[in-house]
This record gives C-alpha cells, sequence and structure tokens, in this order.
C-alpha cells in the first residue's frame, strides 16, 4: 500500500517494521531484510534508546563503537540546541526563542525511546520540552501541531493513555479556535485510536468523514486509509448505509483496486456473493495480521466479520437447510453446524438448528417487544432504588 502524495512519519515506519520483525507470522529471508532496514534508520537517526533496547531484547547486536558514536553526536546535537536557545533568548524575539525549543523537543523525540516506555528519561524528555514549547507558543494552530507531535509519540509506542489525553486537549483547543485543517486531521487521528481499542463504530465514523478531506500522511498513505474505512465500515454499517458511503463512494472507488482483496471482499459481500466474499477474506486476513493496530483485534475482527455476513444470508429466509446454506458459501455442512452453534450460543444470531431434519429456523427478535422488555427490567430497577432510598429517609 503506497502513497502518491505525503510522507509518512519515519517514526512511524520505523515502528511497523519493529512490529513486523518480531511477528511470528513474517518469513526469515523478510526478516533479515527488516532488521537491516531497523538498523540503517536507527543508526541513521541517532537512536541511542532505542538501539540500547533493541539489543536487551536480542534484536540487534552491540557494537560498542556504533554506540559510543552515537552517544558522542547527540551530546554534541544537544550542546549545539542549547547555545541556539540561550542565543535566541539573549538576542532574537519570541518567535526564534520558540522555534528554538521546538527544535530541540524534535531532537528528542527523534532519538527518544518509544519502543520502551515512557517512563524512560529520553520520553520523559521530549514531552517536558514539548511542553516548555507549548508555554512560548500563542498561536492555537501551532499548540495543535505540538499535541499532533505528541499523538505521533503515543502511536508508536501504542500508549493509549497518552494518545487520549492528547485527543482531549487538543478538543479543548478548538474550542478556542483552530483551522479546519487540522479539525479534518485530529478525526483521522481520533479515527486511528478508536481503532486501535476496538471501538470501531466510531472508528468508521470519523473515517468517513474524513474521505474527501484526508491529508494525514504522516500517519499512513491514503490506500491504507481506505483499507482501514472499509474494514471498520463493514462490520458497522447497514447495507443502505454502506451502499450509500462505501460501495458507491468515488474516493473509495479509485483506490480500492490497488489494495489486494479488498475490492472482491466488499462487493461480494454487499452482492451475496457469498463464496467468493470467504475466498477474499481468507486473503486479507494476513494483511490485518500484519498490521500493528488491527492484529491484537484479528480474532474479534473475524468473528464480527462472520456475524455479519451470517445474518445477511438468514434475514432472507424463514428456515433454511444447511446443506443449501453450505453449498452457498462454499465449505462443508459440518463446517456451517459447528460454526452456526457457536454464534447461536454467544447469542450473535438469532436462530436455532433442527440436526435432525438439517434445517436452520430464524426467530427475529421482535424490536417491539425488545424495547417493551427493556422498559419493564428498567422500570423495576428504578422502583427498587426509589425503594430503598425510602427507607434511608425513614430512618
Amino acid at each position: 500500500m503506497d502513497s502518491e502524495e505525503g510522507t509518512q512519519q519515519p517514526q512511524l515506519v520505523l515502528a511497523h517494521k519493529l512490529f513486523r520483525l518480531t511477528h511470528p507470522d513474517v518469513n526469515d529471508l523478510d526478516k533479515v531484510r527488516l532488521r537491516e532496514e531497523v538498523l540503517e534508520a536507527v543508526l541513521s537517526n541517532d537512536m541511542v534508546p532505542l538501539y540500547e533496547t533493541l539489543v536487551t531484547n536480542g534484536v540487534l547486536s552491540l557494537d560498542q563503537k556504533v554506540l559510543d558514536s552515537m552517544r558522542a553526536k547527540n551530546c554534541d546535537e544537544l550542546k549545539k540546541l542549547d547555545d541556539k536557545i540561550a542565543d535566541a533568548e539573549e538576542n532574537l524575539g519570541e518567535s526564534e526563542v520558540r522555534e528554538a525549543h521546538l527544535a530541540k523537543s524534535l531532537f528528542y523525540i527523534r532519538i527518544g525511546d518509544k519502543a520502551g516506555s515512557l517512563s524512560t528519561y529520553l520520553s520523559e524528555k521530549a514531552l517536558e520540552q514539548l511542553k516548555v514549547t507549548e508555554s512560548k507558543t500563542v498561536a492555537v494552530g501551532q499548540k495543535m501541531d505540538l499535541v499532533f507531535y505528541t499523538l505521533q509519540m503515543g502511536l508508536f509506542d501504542l500508549d493509549f493513555d497518552l494518545i487520549s489525553k492528547s485527543i482531549d486537549k487538543a478538543k479543548k483547543l478548538f474550542e478556542e479556535g483552530g483551522d479546519w485543517e487540522r479539525k479534518n486531521r485530529l478525526k483521522v487521528y481520533e479515527g486511528l485510536f478508536c481503532m486501535s481499542t476496538r471501538n470501531f463504530k466510531k472508528a468508521a465514523d470519523l473515517f468517513l468523514d474524513s474521505i474527501s478531506t484526508f491529508t494525514t500522511y504522516e500517519l499512513f498513505p491514503y490506500d491504507t486509509f481506505i483499507f482501514y474505512t472499509v474494514l471498520t465500515s463493514i462490520i458497522t454499517l447497514d447495507r443502505v448505509s454502506l451502499k450509500q458511503k462505501v460501495v458507491d463512494a468515488p474516493e473509495i472507488l479509485t483506490v480500492i483496486g490497488k489494495i489486494p482483496y479488498l475490492s472482491e471482499f466488499m462487493n461480494s459481500l454487499y452482492e451475496c456473493q457469498y463464496k467468493s466474499f470467504f475466498s477474499s477474506f481468507a486473503g486479507l486476513t494476513e494483511h490485518i495480521k500484519l498490521d500493528r493496530y488491527l492484529q491484537p483485534h484479528f480474532r474479534y475482527y473475524m468473528r464480527e466479520v462472520r456475524t455479519v455476513v451470517y445474518s445477511q444470508f438468514l434475514e432472507s429466509y424463514k428456515s433454511v437447510t444447511i446443506e443449501a446454506m453450505a453449498k452457498v458459501f462454499g465449505v462443508s455442512e459440518d463446517f456451517i453446524d459447528l460454526e452456526l452453534s457457536r454464534f447461536i450460543a454467544a447469542g450473535k444470531l438469532h436462530c436455532k438448528i433442527d440436526k435432525v431434519a438439517g434445517v436452520l429456523e430464524t426467530n427475529r427478535p421482535d424490536a417491539r417487544n425488545a424495547l417493551y422488555q427493556a422498559t419493564i427490567k428498567q422500570g423495576d430497577f428504578l422502583l427498587n432504588r426509589i425503594q430503598k432510598l425510602s427507607r434511608v429517609i425513614d430512618l
């Protein structure tokens, strides 16, 4: 998935390579290439803390001369940055002072150990220096840029606490003002955060809002953005919304063909071509497993997609034979029987299996009756609370 415009943030590219380097499904030849690319990135940016962490974890071999050389370069560059700040504070204006502090912030971010913990010395230094830079910043837009830097640090390490706090901070800054371009960029950051924390519904809504205004190339290429948008939308949108917002969306149609299996995956689901759907879904699983944001939710996503497709098929029938369903999906009857029994037991599918007759009978929930039952339940709960409160008052 390549980008035609914009440049992805180098640290996030490195984070993805580190993820793949330690992934058990990546073959040894690719790991040799990834290890060389990781080492090159670490050395070119003098990332001493990350180098030490990778050596400790056995990912890289220790070269003491290289380590000492990087440390010396960092010390020299840090001294130059401090001298530049001192000169700006004595002889130049406020904007020059801010730029000098920003340069030091970016230096700490570039060499910071985000593969470890935020409690590491340089990571704390990076966040501390960003706060100093913010104190020298007046414009809301420039403050927002500093929040984006913090978000990128959080995404490198998938530190969801830091990401969540930074998103809340950005929203408060927008109450003071802010341009639409940065607001749209924040939607993508928040969408990625929601997707990474399994809030696929909100992630899909945020991604769909950003399709026509996407400029967040520092996070990922546009192709990858469309990949995430389609995946999150398929398990959260109804058929009508999926057709309007995804299947017929011109922005999606222009790039979806570049992403292996994705077009067939989306269209076969909407067109009820279930055999093709399963085939394309099998091809997509490798992409999902090797994505650092989606991989922790791989099994969950697999279940949700199958729930969607089975529910869509059963919606057209009052009853259907297991044999007919297995034939439509291109799988064995035993597979369908085992699959559906699990989903029925988990309350994901509203049907029952007549094993003797080999028939599936659907029992769609009555929305009005469900609402009535929920009202009765909530009413009983409220009455119990009132009775407990009245006893306390009587005392």
